[in-house]
């Protein structure tokens, strides 16, 4: 099967999965009754997780489930990406944002996912509920304060996100938790993103966005408190944010996952946390969600 549409949505109608298969929306109806297809019924609409569709399709959902290499993609966290060093776990990263890791736990191509997604009520928990997720376990990595990195000149001046109007702003990149943050605080700001002076290139994690304003590229960028205390920015603290690991629940047993979820649980990670700054570690591996 071809590969995935560039921004395709995380799940399909009824009639777009018929055309994928070529037959009519009765025989998908019929599937899904069957439980032959993955599916989700979301406020009572049938809905088909994109990337578990094509898994479905080209006859790869077992081999997705034995054979995830031992990389964990998402957001990226400063104490997570420490960690992972400093334990000799083993487990290689890839951050590209939090959609992006979701999409690659998706596919099979990483064992787990560093999230920081805002919904209505919190985080994480019903985007990855509502994904048609099996076989996998959310757990808390830690709470981090998120707000404004500001340039010492913007911090004269910048109280709230309304005040970033004409400011030169770093963006993150689309499918980012904090891009999909920034852009629900613009809009309750009475904002949008044509209001600011954007950087032309995207942040791809919290140090890159931090650099930008402490290079002066830019004035601002949303961020966390970590990365504020170590590039002696000045901080607007917004929200409190929980960033949550998903986890493939066979891999959550092999040595490189629990090598990392023994050494958090060490004083080693917890004093690398309050030297950071910003990291609220109480909950850590809690389990927030888990799948059928």
């Amino acid at each position: 099967m071809s590969e995935p549409a560039k921004n395709e949505p995380l799940f399909l109608t009824t009639k777009e999965v018929a055309d994928l298969l070529r037959v009519k929306e009765r025989k998908v109806y019929d599937l899904a009754a069957a439980d032959e297809i993955p599916h989700r019924r979301i406020t009572g609409k049938l809905l088909f997780p994109a990337q578990a569709i094509r898994s479905w399709i080209n006859g790869t959902e077992d081999k997705l489930a034995a054979d995830r290499p031992n990389v964990l993609s998402g957001s990226h966290d400063p104490l997570l990406d420490w960690a992972i060093r400093a334990s000799g776990c083993g487990l290689a990263t890839l951050c590209n944002g939090s959609r992006d890791g979701l999409a690659q736990f998706q596919t099979g191509t990483a064992l787990a996912a560093g999230l920081h997604l805002p919904e209505e009520n919190g985080w994480n928990v019903d985007t990855v509920s509502n994904a048609g997720l099996t076989n996998c376990v959310l757990i808390n990595w830690a709470t981090r304060k998120r707000g404004l990195l500001l340039s010492a000149d913007a911090a004269a001046s910048v109280t709230a996100i309304s005040d970033l109007k004409g400011r030169r702003v770093a963006l993150r990149q689309p499918g980012a938790g904090a891009a999909l943050l920034f852009a629900k605080l613009l809009n309750e700001a009475g904002l949008t993103h044509n209001d600011l002076n954007t950087s032309k290139d995207y942040a791809h994690t919290e140090s890159d966005a931090a650099a930008a304003v402490a290079a002066g590229d830019v004035d601002a960028s949303l961020g966390i408190e970590a990365m504020a205390k170590q590039f002696n920015l000045s901080f607007l603290p917004l929200t409190n944010e929980s960033y949550d690991i998903l986890i493939d629940r066979k891999s959550y047993f092999s040595d490189p996952v629990q090598h990392l979820l023994d050494f958090a649980r060490t004083s080693g990670l917890r004093e690398k946390a309050e030297s950071l700054g910003g990291y609220d570690l109480s909950a850590i591996g809690s389990v927030r969600w888990v799948s059928a």
